[in-house]
Formats: C-alpha cells, structure tokens, sequence
C-alpha cells in the first residue's frame, strides 16, 4: 500500500437498510468523505487513461480499514459508483463502501466523529458532496 493512498482518496461509507429503504450516510462534522473533506479547489473530471494502483477500491478500503480500525468483513466496496475530482495535487478518487450489516454501525463510527444521517439532514453541506450523496442516492434507491 502507498503511505499516500489516502491522500488521492476519498471514501463515502454509507449503510442501506432493505427492509425499510433508509439509505444512511457517515458524516463527520461538515464532510461525509472519510480521511478527510475535499481541497478547496477541486472540479469534476473524468477518470484519468491510467488511474494505477493508487486509486484501486480494494487498496483504498484496506487503508481505510487499517486507518481507523474497521471491521473489514462488515465493509463492501461498491464498484458500481466512480467519481473523481482534480486538485491542486492531482486526481482524487472518490469510492463508496457500503456498511452490510442488518443496522447502521453507529458505534464503529462515532470514534471517529462519525454519525448516520440520511441525505435529508445533509443542508449545508458543499455542493460537491451534495452532488456525490446524490449519485450515491441515485445508484443505490434507482438501481
């Protein structure tokens, strides 16, 4: 694993209930993209020719896993979902895992600053995050 993977990476973790339909997102203060919220000046851009090994799903969940202590067997990469952002020091992909279990982990989040809240409650957020949940939204409730 590269020590900056997370740096050109960013993870929406999110949980889906299928029974009730209530899709959850973990929100950490103003951001729901876990290390960290998106650099001031980033833009929309389509996925580079070769994104490499930096960018790989399963490499980015392992350090996140790793990161923060999560239960790997309880976390599903969705590759489905594909975004990306250009910034100051490059392409950031961004990912999306899903939390599989019957209920919201709410307890493995809140260490670090993490709730569920679902994108009703997401007002205020950036617009590009707003736009991400909205894909994610779109992926997970349309498909």
């Amino acid at each position: 694993m590269n020590d900056n993977t997370l740096e050109h990476n960013r993870v929406i973790l999110c949980h889906f209930d299928s029974y009730s339909c209530a899709l959850n997102f973990a929100r950490y203060g103003g951001s729901v993209l876990a290390p960290a919220p998106l650099p001031e000046a980033t833009s929309d851009m389509p996925p580079p020719a070769k994104a490499g090994e930096q960018h790989a799903p399963a490499e980015v969940l392992n350090a996140l896993v790793a990161k923060y202590g999560l239960d790997p067997a309880q976390l599903k990469i969705n590759d489905d979902f594909e975004a990306w952002l250009s910034s100051d020091k490059g392409p950031i992909r961004i990912h999306l895992a899903r939390f599989t279990g019957l209920d919201a982990p709410h307890a493995a989040i809140e260490p670090l600053g993490g709730v569920f809240k679902p994108i009703s409650q997401m007002r205020g957020m950036p617009m590009t995050e707003l736009n991400l949940m909205r894909q994610v939204f779109n992926l997970i409730i349309g498909g």
